[in-house]
């Protein structure tokens, strides 16, 4: 079970109003006491923070506001003590246009860098060298004056995409990747993995028939040539062969692609890829029994035998659980998200039944907001700052936090919650001991059951032990007939038999 902590965002201990290494090594007992077995950190590296920590300019140190080596090693050693794993993320897509390499790459064309990075010509007509669509709007290509000739950049142009094409520049990241093995972290999640390598030629993307103006500028055209090439599967199974010569480490992928092609990135048993293919498929969709059924039958499905499932429900880039769904429902998904066959990760807050948090415009940090303002596609909603006391600013910093609380927290924090048997933490805190407790949930064998409308249900089993998830995904009771011995539910009550109540959830033996 993975926990994600967005560092801005977790325990400020320098008074700056953002988080930092020494603020989570403060808080690892609260970690540890959630019942987690790792732990992954946005990242931490030196940065401009232009995308907050995604446009990195060294990767093998650390943004002095969050700390410096020396802390993070005393971090990593503190994680460990406590039976935790530390994973970091890696951005290999792309690099802060302040990175050494890309200030030598745009220093001149014959420059030795210069191919560590995408450049191209100018089209006939003076303009960008194809139609591709950055993801945060507008092209992916800017023109730079001092060399004559446009660079590729798939989020924000101070983001300019690395050349994975040459073998130079691969062998550096692959530097990257063993100085922070060699200083005993446990593995990676990959940044926007899917992206690292581009068609050669550069060929027009297609044209999006579905398009609304409802939707990203991004989504007007389909990224046949921008994502998801078949070279990119040797990187990755390049990635995977240096973790598993550092013994047990583990891959996380960041893949948003369709079932047949997410399950790709798990690579073959001759040459595996990444351990876990991100899957994002319960944000995605709606919270709806009959859709969210064919969806996790899907995946299933379409899993190579030897590929372990996962599933993940908030993320520091999605509206969170309880401001999507309400906390009602929060409590029914976080059990559908714990009891699933396969590894979950969870966001930090979540597990406190955060909703949605009013941001005033002049507070408003992210650029993918500022990009296409119009969409409220905005990601600062989900990376407000942990709340833990009711003491000024909720005991995350003793100034103004670099974003607003979510406005309930008086009540809604980390210590009252502790001391309220009927919070969302102590639901979380006594499911992830169940899973913890229970074969059958952790490792067991997975199927889907019959069940009413509005109803999602499943079985768990393992060693003869089979455990029924009963999940009423509606606000009405609904009339099910079940016995045994139910081990939890999510409401406070004791369930009833012969129906599930309005937004409940219960496991039963």
């Amino acid at each position: 079970m993975i926990y994600q902590i967005y560092p801005r965002s977790f325990q400020d201990t320098d008074g700056d109003g953002v988080g930092d290494l020494a603020g989570i090594a403060a808080r690892l007992d609260y970690v540890a006491s959630l019942g987690v077995d790792a732990i992954w950190l946005s990242p931490i590296f030196p940065s401009p923070m232009d995308d907050f920590g995604y446009d990195v300019s060294d990767y093998c140190g650390i943004e002095p506001m969050f700390g410096d080596l020396a802390g993070f090693d005393r971090l990593l050693a503190a994680v460990h003590a406590r039976g935790l794993k530390l994973l970091l993320d890696f951005v290999p897509n792309h690099s802060s246009d302040r990175h050494a390499w890309f200030v030598e790459s745009r220093s001149s064309r014959d420059n030795p860098k210069r191919d560590w990075y995408i450049w191209r010509d100018a089209a006939p007509d003076g303009g960008p060298p194809n139609n591709w669509i950055s993801d945060f709007g507008g092209s992916s290509w800017e023109w730079d004056e001092g060399t004559g000739q446009y660079y590729l950049h798939a989020f924000l142009k101070s983001q300019p995409d690395l050349n994975w094409r040459n073998p130079d520049l691969r062998a550096a990241m692959m530097r990257v990747l063993r100085f922070w093995l060699d200083r005993g972290v446990d593995g990676f999640r990959i940044d926007v993995l899917w992206h690292i390598v581009k068609a050669e030629e550069l060929p027009d993307n297609p044209l999006n028939p579905d398009w609304t103006p409802d939707r990203t500028e991004r989504d007007r055209l389909i990224q046949a040539f921008s994502t998801d090439q078949p070279e990119a599967h040797a990187i990755s199974a390049d990635f995977r062969a240096l973790a598993d010569s550092y013994g047990e480490r583990v891959l996380v992928g960041e893949i948003f692609l369709p079932n047949d092609r997410h399950a790709r990135w798990y690579g073959t048993p001759e040459r595996p890829q990444v351990h876990l293919p991100f899957n994002f498929q319960l944000i995605e969709n709606p919270w709806n029994a009959a859709v969210l059924r064919r969806v996790i039958a899907d995946y299933e499905a379409s899993l190579p035998s030897y590929g372990w499932p996962n599933w993940v429900m908030g993320s520091h880039d999605a509206a969170r659980i309880a401001a999507r769904i309400g906390e009602a429902r929060a409590r029914v998904a976080a059990m559908l998200l714990l009891t699933l066959r396969g590894t979950p990760t969870l966001y930090q807050g979540d597990e406190l039944g955060i909703g949605e948090v009013a941001i005033p415009p002049d507070r408003i940090r992210d650029p993918q907001h500022f990009r296409q303002p119009t969409l409220n596609i905005g990601r600062d909603r989900s990376r407000t700052p942990m709340p833990w006391n009711a003491t000024p600013f909720a005991g995350f910093s003793t100034v103004e936090p670099w974003l607003p609380l979510n406005g309930d927290w008086p009540a809604r924090n980390v210590a009252a919650e502790e001391r309220d048997p009927a919070s969302m933490l102590a639901f979380y805190r006594r499911l992830l001991a169940l899973r913890r407790a229970e074969e059958a949930l952790a490792l067991g064998d997975f199927a889907l059951l019959s069940a009413p409308d509005g109803v999602l249900a499943y079985e768990r089993s393992r060693g003869g032990r089979r455990l029924r998830v009963l999940l009423n995904l509606t606000s009405k009771e609904v009339t099910m007939e079940w016995q045994g011995a139910p081990l939890l539910s999510t409401l406070t009550s004791a369930p009833e038999p012969g129906k599930l109540r309005a937004d409940e959830g219960v496991v039963i033996a």
